[in-house]
């Protein structure tokens, strides 16, 4: 690329990132992760429009470090390659002077950036990165930066932050705040997390315009899909269904694809790219670990705002996704990780696992004013507690706040939208 056009749209990029100067961000909790020390290459990966290119100019600014940036999510660059990447740099310093840190937008859409990444990271550049696929940047960092990265996974808004934009008091337990609050908790599980979604009226135009600018730029361009329409059939059925276990021989046979490795691609793309976030079945064998995925969508706006979702209110779906991304974002950093348990006398729906140690079993249900319902879902605790080991048991529900012993097992039952306030 000419090294003139490429210091115009470069400049228009610095221009775009200091507008962010003039408004106000809410802090997410992932910004502390960020170690700009670091001589680690820190790469901040998620869902498109999930805040990454905002959480890493926080980082930045907050600390008041001299920084360069380019983002390569800009039609203008979509031609360049590795080879282009030594003008980039040029140009950057005759823009900005000297600097010692860069933060590289999208950067996955460059070929070969990882080695432009590990040059820089030999000369002592500190490298702020975000990407939005998470196979692509985890496999390139193992192989060729070993050592050198540290991973970052954002989400879409957590409840807390959501009320934070909202300018929602969370803490105070008068009458009216905890009214306005759950208000707001109400409209969360429908409305979504995404950060741009809270200040816009077009949910639907907006959440359609995402979907089909994942499917297409982040997976079937890259992924270079043969059966186009096939793959967005199932692409949006998960959607609509999620949280759904899945079958690949019924994905094929639904969508008449010529093999279930096939299937199995598709399902993995769709959560490389963030759209779908998988949870494994719980078992100390690692081959059954890994039959009977089931998949959850990223944000609860990804489950009816689109085009022919044609879905339902699912407020027990839509809970249950909001408990699992808030396990996610609590336990993953901690390296701990999370399964469902199931066997044919039953199910629970999320166990925590530090190593083979069971720390957390939690169990969602919307309402259990039921008595089968309630006994259905303790059931499932129970079952998790004989079969784990686990007696730290945690009933989740859309309202209810009590301690029970059932069984010599002590569960605490709590509504979600306390829970996912508790520091």
């Amino acid at each position: 690329m000419d090294k003139r056009l490429l210091e115009n749209i470069l400049s228009d990029q610095v221009e775009e990132l200091a507008f962010k100067k003039t408004l106000h961000f809410c802090k997410r909790q992932e910004e502390d992760k960020i170690d700009l020390q670091s001589p680690q290459a820190q790469v901040v990966i998620g869902v498109r429009r999930s805040g990454k290119s905002t959480l890493c100019y926080n980082a930045l600014t907050r600390q008041g470090v001299k920084f360069a940036y380019v983002n390569f999510d800009d039609e203008r660059l979509i031609h360049l390659t590795g080879e282009d990447l030594n003008d980039v740099l040029e140009v950057l310093y005759k823009i900005n002077g000297d600097f010692n840190y860069l933060f590289i937008d999208e950067i996955q859409n460059i070929p070969e950036w990882y080695l432009f990444v590990n040059r820089l990271l030999r000369k002592q550049m500190h490298l702020i990165i975000t990407g939005s696929n998470a196979k692509l940047l985890s496999g390139e960092l193992a192989t060729h930066l070993t050592g050198r990265h540290h991973s970052i996974t954002l989400y879409p808004f957590s409840f807390a932050e959501y009320c934070e934009v909202k300018n929602i008091d969370t803490r105070s337990r008068t009458t009216k705040s905890i009214a306005i609050r759950r208000k707001a908790f109400d409209e969360y599980m429908q409305q979504g997390g995404f950060p741009e979604l809270q200040f816009i009226r077009h949910h639907k135009d907006y959440i359609n315009g995402l979907v089909t600018d994942i499917l297409k730029r982040d997976i079937e361009q890259r992924f270079k899909i043969m059966h186009v329409s096939a793959f967005e059939q199932i692409a949006h059925h998960l959607l609509n269904i999620a949280p759904t276990m899945i079958v690949d021989k019924t994905l094929q046979e639904t969508f008449g694809l010529k093999s279930q490795h096939t299937a199995k691609n598709y399902v993995s793309y769709l959560k490389q790219a963030y759209i779908l976030v998988g949870l494994h079945k719980y078992s100390p064998k690692s081959r059954l670990r890994l039959t009977g995925e089931k998949v959850y969508p990223v944000d609860m706006a990804l489950m009816n705002n689109r085009e022919n979702a044609f879905a339902g209110e699912n407020l027990g779906w839509r809970l249950e996704t909001i408990v699992y991304i808030e396990l996610l974002r609590r336990y993953k950093s901690q390296g701990l990780d999370i399964y469902y348990y199931s066997d044919r006398s039953g199910e629970c729906d999320f166990v925590v696992c530090d190593g083979r140690k069971t720390v957390l079993a939690v169990q969602v249900a919307y309402d259990i004013s039921a008595i089968k319902t309630r006994q259905r879902e303790i059931a499932g605790l129970m079952l998790a507690a004989r079969k784990t080991g686990c007696d730290n048991l945690l009933l989740l529900t859309d309202h209810n706040d009590e301690d029970i012993t059932y069984n010599g097992y002590k569960i605490a039952i709590r509504s979600v939208y306390d829970y996912v306030l508790e520091q």
